[in-house]
C-alpha cells in the first residue's frame, strides 16, 4: 500500500532566483499539502526543492522544522562545490538526498571531473542519494556510469520516456541492460509531464527493478500544470500500483517509515 507522497513542492512565498524558467502564480503552503495527504490516507512524504528557488533551501528547511522527522524528509539542491558544513546542516535539517534538475538542455556534470567526484564522495559519506530529473533519451547513455557511482540513484517522473511503446524506449532499454540495478530507484510521479500514457513503462519498470525500488509522488502543486490537474486526479491515476508497498524504499532513501 502506498503510504507516502515522495515528491511534492512546498513554498510559502514566491520569490524566484534570477533566470528562473518558470515562476508559479501563487504559493504552495505546507498546510495545503498536509490536508491533501490526510484526505487521501497518506501518512507522510518528501518535499523536493523547487527549481525556481535554486540552491536556496531555506523554505524547504523551514517546512521540515514543523514536521515529524520519522514521517517526513526533504531533497535539496546544492552546487557541486557545496561545503561539508553546509551539507551537514542540510542533513541535520532532514534532507536525505540532493537533486540534479537537468531537463531542457541543462548541462550534465562531468562524472569524471575531480569536482564531481568530490561531490559524489560527500554524498556517499553521508548516505545521501542523488535524484535525477532528466529526459529519457539523455538519461539512457549515461545511466550505466551514474549507476556505478556508489550512491543510490532516484529517477524522477517515470524517467520521462520518449517512446509510447516501452519496447522501443531508450530509457527502458538502458535500465534493462544494467548488470546491477540494486542502487536504482524510480519515482512514479507527474504522468502529465509526458505526452503519452506512461502506464506500460511503469509496468515494465516494476518488472525490471528489484522489489521495493519504486515510490509514488503527487508532484503537488503540479507546477506548469496547476490549472489542468489536481491532487485527487493524480492520486486516482495510481490505481494500478495502489497495492505497491513503498515502506522499504521510503526507509532506505528518506529514513522515514
Amino acid at each position: 500500500m502506498i503510504q507516502f507522497d515522495c515528491h511534492a513542492h512546498v513554498y510559502e512565498t514566491v520569490t524566484a532566483i534570477d533566470g528562473a524558467r518558470y515562476i508559479p502564480a501563487r504559493p504552495a503552503p505546507l498546510a495545503d499539502w498536509l490536508a491533501n495527504q490526510k484526505a487521501h490516507g497518506l501518512r507522510g512524504g518528501v518535499i523536493v526543492q523547487v527549481s525556481f528557488l535554486g540552491t536556496d533551501n531555506s523554505e524547504l528547511c523551514a517546512a521540515l522544522t514543523k514536521l515529524d522527522r520519522s514521517r517526513f524528509a526533504g531533497v535539496g539542491v546544492v552546487p557541486l562545490d557545496v561545503g561539508d558544513e553546509e551539507l551537514d546542516r542540510l542533513l541535520h535539517s532532514g534532507i536525505r538526498g540532493v537533486r540534479w534538475n537537468l531537463v531542457r538542455g541543462a548541462n550534465m556534470p562531468d562524472l569524471d571531473a575531480t569536482l564531481t567526484q568530490r561531490f559524489l564522495a560527500k554524498l556517499r559519506d553521508r548516505d545521501l542519494h542523488l535524484e535525477l530529473h532528466l529526459e529519457g533519451p539523455r538519461l539512457a547513455p549515461i545511466l550505466p556510469a551514474l549507476a556505478d557511482q556508489g550512491v543510490n540513484l532516484v529517477v524522477d517522473h517515470f524517467g520521462l520516456p520518449s517512446e509510447p511503446d516501452p519496447s522501443n524506449d531508450p530509457m527502458i532499454k538502458a535500465v534493462s541492460d544494467l548488470p546491477d540495478r540494486n542502487g536504482l530507484y524510480f519515482k512514479f510521479a507527474a504522468h502529465y509531464r509526458t505526452s503519452f500514457d506512461t502506464s506500460p513503462h511503469a509496468d515494465e519498470l516494476l518488472e525490471l527493478l528489484p522489489d521495493d525500488h519504486v515510490v509514488w509522488g503527487s508532484d503537488w502543486p503540479h507546477t506548469q500544470h496547476e490549472n489542468s490537474t489536481g491532487y485527487s486526479d493524480v492520486w486516482s491515476r495510481n490505481i494500478s500500483w495502489r497495492e505497491l508497498s513503498d515502506g522499504t524504499a521510503a526507509r532506505r532513501l528518506y529514513d522515514i517509515g
